[in-house]
């Protein structure tokens, strides 16, 4: 096949390249390296010809979510995201051999913030405004919801759509979110958050992959959730990785600890802080099959992997 794919140079993005590289992918960046072809992510140009006869479109463009939620920097997650979705869907509309399908990333924080019951596809509660949260999460939800309404903006008739709810990608690589946990654990920082109560959905990378091949291949549309079967609460998440790293010690954080620790990263307490309880209902419905569906197994193997081979992948912010 051949695989098109917009903001393919972050962590996800050479994700993908590794684990699909019996098919010709063409990666789309703003900042292109050799082989890569280059595009704005808000405009039309020569990289619309890759569009035109493609298999697939898979598209992961977007400024990186680790970063301080300045109002400079929520503008920019939002316009990054929609612009790109849009303009690839124009690219789709003008194309005389348009792909059989568009895989779009969208997020699992389009859910509402809960610890009562798990959001799935068809009983989700979508987030914003809810009680008991800052008002300013509200943006990330609008933000995956804008993101999503793009794809659907142009009668693509010809092109079967998805929005992939993707939780936290875990691999091995360098600058991922498993890497910056990981480096939690071992230096005893890796204890619970403001009690730890809060859930984490997640999903293997070596399942994230098989997800993706898995949509284009079967006929599903609309929004899928990519999640491993069984989110759990951060307290125990970390419990674990401390463990497959060696019974490390891990430090409990409050809220303002988070706060403080999260502005020394650049980063948001958002990402800590907000439960996100996401199940992957039509996934397990169509017959998908998790090779990591229990985090400590999937912790364990994670971990053997970095031990082994220490990959390094590129992290590129915005693409």
């Amino acid at each position: 096949m051949k695989i098109v794919l917009p903001g393919g140079t972050g962590h996800v993005g050479r994700l993908l390249q590794r684990s699909l590289s019996e098919h010709e992918v063409v990666v789309l960046s703003r900042n292109p390296s050799a082989g890569e072809v280059e595009w704005d992510g808000r405009s039309l140009g020569a990289w619309a010809k890759q569009i035109d006869g493609a298999d697939a479109v898979l598209n992961l463009a977007g400024r990186s979510v680790s970063c301080r939620y300045t109002d400079a920097n929520l503008a920019q997650l939002m316009s990054s995201r929609v612009d790109a979705a849009r303009i690839i869907g124009q690219a789709i509309a003008l194309a005389a051999r348009p792909p059989v399908v568009w895989l779009q990333m969208s997020t699992a924080t389009i859910y509402a913030d809960r610890r009562d019951a798990a959001n799935d596809e068809a009983t989700g509660v979508i987030g914003g405004h809810e009680p008991g949260v800052p008002d300013y999460w509200e943006f990330s939800v609008r933000i995956a919801r804008q993101w999503e309404a793009a794809q659907h903006e142009l009668d693509l008739t010809g092109t079967r759509r998805v929005a992939m709810r993707s939780a936290m990608v875990m691999s091995p690589d360098h600058g991922s979110v498993f890497d910056v946990l990981s480096w939690m654990a071992r230096v005893g920082l890796g204890g619970s958050v403001a009690g730890g109560g809060q859930y984490v959905s997640w999903i293997h990378g070596q399942d994230f992959v098989r997800a993706v091949e898995f949509l284009i291949d079967h006929d599903l549309e609309g929004p899928v959730n990519l999640a491993a079967p069984e989110p759990l609460p951060q307290r125990e998440l970390m419990r674990s990785l401390r463990r497959a790293w060696g019974h490390r010690p891990g430090l409990p954080a409050t809220a303002w600890m988070a706060e403080l620790g999260a502005w020394v990263l650049r980063s948001d307490t958002e990402l800590l802080l907000k439960s996100r309880r996401v199940v992957p209902g039509r996934l397990l419905d169509a017959g998908f099959v998790f090779e990591h569906p229990a985090w400590p197994e999937a912790a364990v193997d994670l971990v053997r992997q970095r031990r082994s081979s220490r990959p390094v992948a590129r992290d590129a912010g915005p693409a």
